[in-house]
C-alpha cells in the first residue's frame, strides 16, 4: 500500500481537539443524538440530484418508517 505523507514524520496533536475529545469520551450519547445521527446520515446519503430530500423530509419520514427486526 502507497505510503499516506500524513503518517510520515512527526504529528503535532492540536491541544482544543484533544480537550474537546477527552472531554466528550465520557458522555452518553442521549436517544435524541442519536436519532439526529441518524438522520444526518441518511440525508448525507441522498442523492445530490434529489432536490425533493431535505433534512426535513428526512426527519418527517424517520418518524413514519420502522424497519421490523
Amino acid at each position: 500500500m502507497a505510503d499516506r505523507k500524513q503518517f510520515l514524520g512527526n504529528i503535532k496533536v492540536n491541544p482544543e481537539l484533544k480537550r474537546v475529545l477527552e472531554t466528550s469520551r465520557g458522555k452518553q450519547v442521549t436517544e435524541d443524538e442519536l436519532q439526529e445521527q441518524r438522520i444526518s446520515f441518511a440525508f448525507g446519503n441522498a442523492p445530490a440530484s434529489a432536490e425533493n430530500i431535505t433534512k426535513d423530509s428526512v426527519r418527517q419520514t424517520s418518524k413514519r418508517v420502522r424497519l421490523l427486526i
